[in-house]
């Protein structure tokens, strides 16, 4: 087997010493640039490769990130992993991700993975059934940057990047009531986690601020499934008043109203307006297409990232300079709101 490259094959070929190849290859500024190109020339002749771990181990920097998230079930997560990707390359940092399948043990062992892989920072994204927050206390008690986005804690002193939920729920909210809707009924996901309350409290706004009675029947808090919009529909259409319209909290759910509508064949959006939460890819191939809230998933991720790294690169940020950045929601009408035929 062939013997790996090492600094000293280089430095033999060059004839220089091997601590002066070493900076050359990590562009130390007492190196001129002549002896900088020679040295990275010779060095992709020869097929060096650097020990990464040794080098980490050197520079106290691995320059991998962590990225933890609830599910790679929807598209949501994955546009968002795509934008911190995308610019983490551009700075130089491997990303490493781990999926927790909304399992909090798993939550907590993707967070110990991160920590014995020396990251050198970690974005996240909280499992439905996080109510502990200990391992992310560790995180910041070993000082490593981390940074929360879209479901966060809403107890905790981290920086986050979200979108306005509350925003987005009251501009879906309004649009189904200026479509002509009466009765507007609303699935909503898991209250202790900040996004899906605001997305309630957005709803609950609209109404008041439309005079229309906020009616506890009308409510339902689901998991964020297919199913769970099947089975909130078919309870509300039990109703001795059902409602003339469902503001999903998310895609998946808004879908499960769809089928459970056709199925008794109530006509989407003539009798009845669905709107989600989320913008998935699947919403504008359905028929009819779901109205929906963009969230901007890439700019979420890219947004992330830039946090992220102004933390590494200034050293952890303290609690009291902690920082929010607020993603703008954009409501996306389609097919299936569309009462009135006009899309304001």
């Amino acid at each position: 087997m062939k013997k790996s490259t090492t600094l000293s094959d280089i430095a033999i070929e060059l004839n220089m010493t091997a601590a002066t190849v070493s900076r050359a290859l990590s562009d130390h500024p007492e190196i001129s640039k002549s002896t900088k190109e020679k040295v990275k020339e010779t060095a992709k002749k020869l097929n060096y490769n650097p020990n990464r771990i040794a080098s980490s181990l050197r520079s106290g920097k691995t320059n991998v990130v962590g990225v933890l998230i609830p599910t790679a079930e929807n598209a949501f997560f994955g546009s968002v992993i795509h934008g911190i990707t995308k610019l983490a390359s551009k700075h130089g940092y491997s990303v490493l991700i781990h999926e927790c399948d909304e399992d909090y043990e798993l939550e907590v062992k993707g967070i110990q993975t991160f920590i014995g892989a020396r990251v050198d920072g970690i974005i996240v994204s909280l499992s439905r059934n996080t109510l502990n927050y200990d391992h992310f206390l560790e995180v910041q008690k070993r000082n490593i940057p981390l940074v929360f986005f879209d479901r966060v804690p809403d107890d905790l002193s981290f920086p986050t990047v979200v979108l306005d939920a509350y925003r987005g729920a009251y501009q879906a909210t309004q649009h189904l009531i200026d479509q002509g809707y009466k009765r507007i009924a609303h699935i909503a996901g898991p209250l202790f986690i900040k996004t899906f309350n605001d997305r309630y409290k957005g709803y609950v706004a609209a109404l008041q601020a439309n005079k229309i009675p906020l009616d506890h029947t009308l409510m339902h808090i689901g998991d964020l499934s297919i199913e769970s919009g099947r089975e909130a529909t078919r309870q509300f259409l039990q109703l001795a008043e059902p409602p003339d319209a469902i503001f999903a909290t998310e895609d998946f759910t808004a879908l499960g109203v769809l089928k459970e509508l056709k199925v008794n064949k109530i006509r989407i959006p003539e009798q009845f307006g669905v709107l989600g939460f989320c913008n998935d890819v699947f919403s504008e191939h359905t028929t009819p297409s779901i109205s929906t809230i963009d969230q901007q998933t890439y700019l979420m991720g890219r947004e992330s990232f830039i946090m992220l790294n102004n933390m590494i690169e200034n050293g952890s940020v303290k609690t009291s300079e902690i920082v929010k950045t607020v993603i703008d929601p954009i409501l996306i009408v389609r097919e299936s709101s569309m009462k009135s035929g006009n899309p304001a």
